[in-house]
């Protein structure tokens, strides 16, 4: 694809030092670093997904990644355009191009991610053809094996499916959950989910009223803080309940078996409603303090 001077291309491991470039100082006013460096060989190295760039002059000034989560969901991430080159299209030109991509691999529909501070980023995916879909936070309670809650638990896929088909999360999350296949990514969640994950980290909470609450642990791994020092982080698709007693059981159990994988922390996918986390603010169970955005394009009529 091309426009004008630009052009739109496979990246290659010789766009390498290009990207770490234009991607130092992503958020000068913020903190938060950039991790498009750490995984951009991954990247190139991954199944059913691809990279693009868009090149001016034979310099890569964009960088764009879409992966296939299932047979028709496909996850947009990591847009990158270098200061000098934004406000040329850039970013719609390497939208577009993964947009016809996908869509040749089946996708219906195509995801990314925004955090809820980054206006640039919202602007862009409005502009792109992205609409506004959802939007969570991360609970994240502190691993504990002796933690207790009022309700019973259980580890029966189909009874954690149950309460999600009837619970205000899957409502207000459209039944997306974080995708087993990829970190910081969301697709719709299945039975099937549940029932691969039954034996590894399903949850749900019962009582004489029936199914009150469920989550899925969807992976657990080994990360480097930025002291240097290296954590284990259990990772927890959605939580959704039905109220507070609910809630202080599902909490209790993510604390124990987060501590059984011998974990540091957790995050948990938290709907962004009043009810789920002012919940979690009244068990002190730690939420993040800014939501993240979900926005969808439909590619079945482009």
């Amino acid at each position: 694809m091309t426009d004008g001077d630009l052009t739109v291309r496979e990246a290659t491991a010789e766009d390498y030092e290009d990207v770490v470039a234009f991607t130092e100082d992503t958020w000068p006013e913020r903190e938060t670093g950039d991790y498009l460096a750490d995984v951009f060989h991954d990247w190139l190295a991954a199944e059913d997904a691809k990279t693009a760039v868009a090149v001016d002059d034979e310099t890569a000034v964009g960088i764009l990644q879409c992966t296939l989560l299932s047979d028709r969901e496909a996850w947009l991430q990591g847009m990158r355009v270098a200061p000098d080159h934004r406000g040329r299209g850039v970013g719609s030109l390497l939208v577009e191009h993964l947009f016809d991509w996908a869509r040749e691999q089946g996708a219906t529909v195509a995801r990314n991610m925004v955090f809820s501070w980054n206006q640039a980023g919202l602007g862009q995916s409005r502009a792109t053809g992205f609409e506004p879909t959802t939007e969570f936070r991360w609970l994240e309670p502190d691993p504990d094996p002796d933690a207790e809650g009022p309700l019973d638990t259980t580890n029966d896929p189909d009874i954690a499916w149950q309460c999600w088909q009837e619970s205000a999360a899957r409502d207000h999350l459209r039944g997306l959950a974080l995708a087993p296949e990829e970190s910081w990514a969301l697709r719709e969640l299945t039975l099937a989910d549940l029932r691969d994950a039954a034996d590894e980290g399903v949850i749900a909470v019962t009582s004489e009223d029936g199914a009150r609450a469920m989550t899925v642990r969807v992976r657990d791994y080994e990360r480097e803080t930025e002291s240097g020092d290296s954590e284990r982080v259990a990772e927890y698709g959605v939580a959704a309940w039905a109220d507070l007693p609910a809630a202080e059981s599902l909490v209790a159990a993510i604390k124990r078996d987060a501590a059984a994988l011998g974990a540091d922390r957790t995050r948990v996918l938290l709907p962004e409603t009043v009810r789920h986390v002012s919940d979690g603010a009244a068990l002190r169970a730690g939420i993040s303090d800014t939501p993240d955005f979900v926005l969808a394009a439909d590619l079945s009529g482009r």
